[in-house]
Parts: C-alpha cells; structure tokens; sequence
C-alpha cells in the first residue's frame, strides 16, 4: 500500500545553483546528496517534513552527469523542471507486482538501488497520466 509522497523529483541543469535557490526562497536544507553512477545524475534530497509512518518527504533535486541519461535526455527534450512523483511504500516489489496486474507498465523487471539505499522502480509514464512515477521502499524499511 502506498503510505506517502516520498518526493517529487525536479531536473536542473546546475545542481548547485538549483540547492541555493530552495535554500534561499523556502529555506530547505540539503538532507543528502550522492552521485548514482548507474542513472547518471547528481541529487541533492531536501527534506521538507516528516510523515506519520516514519518516513518523510523530500524535493529530489536531479543534474545528469552525462548527456545519455535518462534525466540528461529528459532536460534536452523538456527544459528544467519536475520531472517524476515518487510514492512511499514499504513493499515496492508487491505493490510493483499488484499494479503491474492492473495493467500499468513497470518500467525495471527487479526494483534498484535509489537515494539513500532505497530500493526503487518506475511505471510507464503514458500508463499513468504522463507522469513519470516511481516507487520507492526507504532503506530503514527494506533493512
């Protein structure tokens, strides 16, 4: 069962420049930052506020490290901006599994490794409205 907006994911061409604009306009802080080598980008979480089932939520600020990637292809194609919703569960292989029975495209065979240890997959954007939507699991959850 999906338990919370995990974050919403918001591609930017300068990382840094994007982190000091929500600090300076809203006051959100820089939670985590990491680079994933395997989606070729560079992140910065910025917690916005804690949920009730542990978790919490977060902007998902998202740089390509190359041009091949699937942000870096996204950012050629649309400009900055956000780019995917991504929903809290503690299962995201059953609930993966309960919504790809309803016929929405899941997008990775087996969830990956997302921020923070997190285990994560995506469903088919033209499936869900023309939003890109992952599933997230926190790394507290899975262990």
């Amino acid at each position: 069962m999906l338990t919370r907006i995990d974050h919403i994911g918001i591609a930017c061409t300068d990382l840094d420049r994007t982190v000091e604009f929500y600090r300076a306009t809203y006051g959100f802080e820089v939670f985590h930052t990491e680079v994933n080598e395997e989606q070729g980008v560079r992140e910065a979480m910025l917690k916005i506020n804690d949920t009730g089932d542990g978790g919490a939520s977060y902007l998902q600020l998202l740089e390509p490290t190359r041009e091949d990637s699937a942000v870096g292809k996204w950012l050629a194609k649309n400009g900055e901006g956000v780019h995917h919703i991504a929903f809290g569960t503690a299962d995201v292989d059953g609930d993966a599994a309960a919504i790809r029975d309803k016929g929405v495209r899941v997008l990775y065979d087996e969830p990956r490794t997302g921020s923070m240890g997190s285990r994560i997959t995506f469903l088919h954007p033209k499936d869900c409205g023309g939003v890109l939507t992952e599933l997230v699991t926190s790394a507290a959850t899975h262990g």
